[in-house]
């Protein structure tokens, strides 16, 4: 009889630890199976906020990252997104919430976080229509339209973390067409905090300074003489790295950031302060 019992209780424990997983807040984050993403997807998890990331190509890096997230206790899944093709969303909504109801037992996340890019470095007088639009696709239609399609996914009380980039404040050469766009990712995030208010969604921009990941074709982590030059701009002395990024959104996505709304926040060590 005790071990009956015994039986009994095991199973409502364990019944208990997986509602409590199912009741956390969910995170789906864009260009999560590497670098800035994949640090801010981990960094979501130490938070203990479950999380969806999607990948373009790189499957086995996704599903590395979710299984670094499901030891440490937490849940996640990875799903397969070009974020640069608007009409692949609701193709892309429609898996979403088929992954909430069966791995999350909702259907609804709570936060967007559009990290999801990539570079592109070139004078204004080499610009072409098709690298802009390339560009254009990822970086401002395709967050634009992505996050206007997860609104009805997205639980009142939620957040929204746009990534943006320390090049909209400071000027590089060969940086025009990406560091504008950057800049009405910006603008867009505003407009996304005055209008869902009334929701308590909050909006906010992280942005990175010069960070050495794979970005760019690994543009400054390859040079050293690129890197010494933003150590001599920077006021802590180094270049960024993705664990520098992570902590930022994470916190952005937590309850001390209740308060933070509509903001810039960048996250550069002090570049060119």
């Amino acid at each position: 009889m005790l071990a009956n019992t015994l039986a009994a209780l095991y199973v409502i424990f364990v019944k208990t630890l997986q509602r409590m997983k199912d009741n956390k807040k969910i995170a789906l984050v864009t260009g999560g199976s590497r670098g800035l993403g994949k640090d801010m997807a981990l960094r979501l998890a130490e938070k203990g906020i479950n999380v969806i990331l999607t990948y373009r190509t790189k499957e086995q890096e996704a599903l590395a990252v979710v299984a670094q997230i499901e030891q440490s206790g937490g849940k996640a899944a990875a799903l397969a997104l070009n974020t640069g093709v608007v009409s692949s969303f609701d193709t892309f909504a429609g898996q979403l919430t088929q992954t909430l109801r069966d791995h999350f037992n909702t259907d609804k996340i709570d936060f967007l976080v559009n990290n999801a890019g990539h570079g592109g470095y070139v004078p204004i007088t080499e610009v072409t229509e098709e690298f802009f639009d390339d560009l254009l696709n990822v970086h401002f239609k395709g967050v634009f339209f992505l996050t206007q399609k997860m609104l009805p996914l997205m639980n009142d009380g939620g957040g929204i973390v746009n990534i943006s980039s320390g090049l909209t404040r400071v000027s590089m050469p060969g940086s025009s067409v990406y560091a504008s766009l950057k800049t009405a990712v910006e603008s867009f995030t505003r407009y996304l905090a005055k209008e869902l208010g009334s929701r308590g969604i909050r909006a906010n921009t992280v942005a990175p300074g010069a960070i050495m990941t794979d970005f760019g074709n690994a543009r400054l982590r390859s040079s050293e003489e690129m890197q010494k030059n933003i150590s001599n701009l920077t006021a802590l002395g180094r270049p960024g790295v993705a664990e520098d990024i992570g902590g930022v959104v994470a916190f952005l996505c937590t309850e001390d950031a209740r308060w933070v709304n509509a903001q810039r926040i960048e996250a550069s060590g002090g570049m060119m302060v």
